[in-house]
Order: C-alpha cells, then sequence, then structure tokens
C-alpha cells in the first residue's frame, strides 16, 4: 500500500512499517560497519603490515568522499521518484543489491588499489538506501513523534554496527566476513522492500541541476538553523571520527591487548548495549518536554569525556569505560539530533536532498579523520594526542548547537 503527502500527519505508523524499517537500517549499518570496524584494517595489515594505517587512511578517506557526493544525489533523486512502488523504495532496493556487489568486490581485492575500488563502489551504493531511510522518517512520522523515531532509528544503527561487527569476525576470513555481510544487507533490505508503504507523487519536481548544486551550499542567511545544525553534526562526528578511526590499532600498539579484534567486538558491544540504554529514552524525553537542543549539547559533552579518558588511561578498563559512556550520550545525541535537524529542513518537496546535505556531515569527517588523525598519531603526540584533539573538536560541536534558533 501506498501513502500520499498528507498521511504522515493523519495515519499512525504501523508497528510492522517500523520493523520492517529498522531492519532496513540495521541491513545497510552491517554492509558499512562490518567492513569499516575489522575488515578493512585486516585487509590492510595483509597487504602491508609496515603501512596498514596509511592504506587504511587511504582506503577510508577516499569511500568517504564518493559517499559525502552520493547520499544527497541519491536522496535529491528519490525526492522525484514518481515509481508506482513509491518515492523511496526503489532506491532501498537497489542501493542494498548493489551494496552486496560491492562487498564482494572487496572481498576479493588483494591491493590497496583493489581496496580502494570495492569500498568506493560499497559506499556509493549503501548511501542510496541510507538517503531513503532517512527521508523516510519525515515523510510517515508526525513533527511531535520524531524524537522517538528517531530513537528508533539509532537503535537500528547501534544494532546494525553491532552486527557488521560480530559478522565480520565470526566470518574467521576476510572472504567469509564480506559474504556474510553481502548476504544481510540484501535480506535485511527485503521485507521494507516487500511491504511497499511508501509516499508517492504523480509528478516529479523540476530538476534544476544549478538548483541541485546551489543545494549543497548552505547559505547561513538564507537558513542560518539550517547552517548551524550541519556544523554542529560535522563537528561532533569529525571528533568521533577521529577517535574511532584507529580504534583496532589502538587496542594493538598502545593498550598491547592480545587479541585486538576481538576487543573491538567487545567495545562495540559495550557500546551498543549502553546506548541502546538510552537512546529511545533520550527521544521520549525530548519529545515530552519539547526541547532538543540542550540535549544534543549535553551530549556532546560526555562524548568529549569519552575521547578523553581514551588519551589519559590507554588500558583495557579504561576502554571499556570509554565505551560505555560514549553509548550513553551518543544513544541520546542520535535519537534527538536527527529529530532537531528534521524540524530545520528548508523545504518538504527536498527532504531527501536536505537531509542528504546533513548527512554530509556524517561523511565528510570521515575523509578529514585520516587526514587529521594520521601525522598525529605518527610524530604529533601519538595516541594521546589524537584523543584529545577528538575531545576539542567534540566540545566546540556540543557549544554551537545554541546558534539555533528556531528549535528550543
Amino acid at each position: 500500500m501506498s501513502t500520499t503527502e498528507a498521511s504522515p500527519a493523519e495515519t499512525a505508523v504501523p508497528t510492522r512499517w517500523i520493523l520492517a524499517f529498522c531492519l532496513a537500517t540495521v541491513a545497510t549499518f552491517v554492509g558499512w560497519y562490518g567492513p569499516l570496524q575489522i575488515l578493512l584494517g585486516t585487509q590492510a595489515d595483509l597487504i602491508d603490515p609496515a603501512d596498514k594505517e596509511a592504506i587504511l587512511a587511504l582506503v577510508a578517506g577516499i569511500g568517504a568522499l564518493f559517499s559525502m557526493i552520493a547520499n544527497p544525489l541519491w536522496g535529491a533523486l528519490s525526492d522525484r521518484t514518481t515509481s508506482r512502488f513509491g518515492q523511496r523504495i526503489p532506491w532501498v532496493a537497489g542501493g542494498a543489491l548493489a551494496g552486496a556487489g560491492g562487498l564482494m568486490v572487496l572481498a576479493t581485492a588483494e591491493s590497496t588499489a583493489g581496496m580502494i575500488v570495492g569500498w568506493s563502489l560499497t559506499q556509493i551504493a549503501l548511501n542510496a538506501p541510507f538517503a531513503a531511510l532517512s527521508a523516510a522518517i519525515p515523510d510517515q512520522v508526525p513533527l511531535a513523534k520524531r524524537g522517538v523515531a528517531g530513537g528508533y532509528f539509532g537503535v537500528a544503527q547501534t544494532v546494525g554496527v553491532l552486527g557488521g561487527t560480530g559478522l565480520a569476525y565470526a566470518g574467521g576470513t576476510v572472504l567469509s566476513g564480506y559474504a556474510a555481510c553481502a548476504a544481510f544487507v540484501v535480506l535485511g533490505s527485503l521485507p521494507f522492500v516487500l511491504l511497499r508503504r511508501d509516499r508517492t507523487i504523480a509528478a516529479a519536481p523540476t530538476w534544476d541541476t544549478r538548483a541541485f548544486l546551489r543545494g549543497f551550499w548552505i547559505s547561513p542567511r538564507e537558513h542560518p538553523d539550517f547552517a548551524w545544525a550541519w556544523l554542529t553534526r560535522f563537528l561532533i562526528n569529525l571528533g568521533n571520527a577521529i577517535a574511532l578511526l584507529y580504534l583496532l590499532f589502538y587496542l594493538k600498539d598502545q593498550v598491547r591487548v592480545s587479541d585486538p579484534e576481538g576487543g573491538v567486538v567487545v567495545l562495540t558491544g559495550v557500546y551498543a548495549v549502553a546506548l541502546l540504554g538510552t537512546v529511545l529514552i533520550g527521544g521520549y524525553w525530548s519529545d515530552r518536554v519539547g526541547r532538543r537542543r540542550v540535549f544534543v549539547a549535553g551530549s556532546g559533552v560526555v562524548m568529549s569525556v569519552a575521547a578523553m579518558l581514551l588519551a589519559v588511561w590507554p588500558t583495557w578498563p579504561g576502554a571499556l569505560v570509554a565505551a560505555t559512556v560514549l553509548g550513553v550520550s551518543f544513544g541520546i545525541y542520535t535519537s534527538v539530533d536527527f529529530a532537531l535537524i528534521t524540524q530545520v529542513l528548508p523545504a518538504a518537496a527536498d527532504r531527501g536532498k536536505d537531509l542528504g546535505v546533513i548527512n554530509i556531515a556524517n561523511t565528510l569527517p570521515q575523509v578529514l579523520a585520516p587526514v587529521v588523525a594520521a601525522p598525529i598519531v605518527g610524530r604529533l603526540g601519538g595516541y594521546p594526542a589524537l584523543y584529545t584533539v577528538s575531545a576539542g573538536v567534540g566540545l566546540l560541536g556540543a557549544a554551537l548547537v545554541f546558534r539555533i534558533k528556531t528549535v528550543r
């Protein structure tokens, strides 16, 4: 069944749609974080153990650059999709299939160039379902319920991170890890596609290439709150990206755990449990009190505390505590910040594109993190300096959220 433009404000969102939406989100994040948490680093180590940090930084950075371009493009195309299946569903289905293909290209890569090609294909493809799923929330969910909806979105992302990490580790080899993630990407997207609950439009908005390209520029004069929301998300995500890029190598070379890959799995599980304990509560609480900014700022401050713990307490117990603190704070941030973002979008007709521009604030940090992190780890103070920089960037983002004026 398809829905119309007016239906989100008039029709309760069925539980089956929420479950299918969450599973499709889980599948997308399995495809991303199995590689990011385990497989890319393991491949880099197999290709050249002496230069693994530089290989990982290069592969992750180029992939993130493609992701940054792809997300708003897929979002804009979904805004203009007139398929009888709906605006968003075709992009979820096509992106999942193409993403699985990209993962299998990665599975056979035996060089840095092969990794770059495979990861870039995966990033381009998986941004199609992510852009479509992000836009599905304001399409389907009333404004007063978007904190809780953001909480479900955050739960699904976290389960995807945990599931991808677990599948990558349990696979035993790079090939089987990628194959398991690819299979889950496709199978997990099927219920959302088959349910066929989506908004449809009779005629696509006029495509204006110049207007689309201008849409990448967030004018502080025309849409100041949208611009500040983007900058806040960018800085908080940059702080996290700097901290997490070399987590595998941090455990191996600084903390010196005997099984760093297993350590990443454990820390991801601790983080996920802590996040799941707060993500729905944070969204529900924010909906009840009608405030967003204080939740986003507070969670950003606590995330910076987690980064400082890694800087000053480079031990396994310290890493466990930091993962717990990060999970608690990121749970609140994930749900409430998404709700805040949906309240400052410039135009309903361009939700997919505008959310894609916002999602650049998630992906651009992945491009910049290697540029920032590699020289710090190699020459400018090592891991303590790296995590101190991470904390400082996150604190700046937390402070700037109060520049947003139209959202309490």
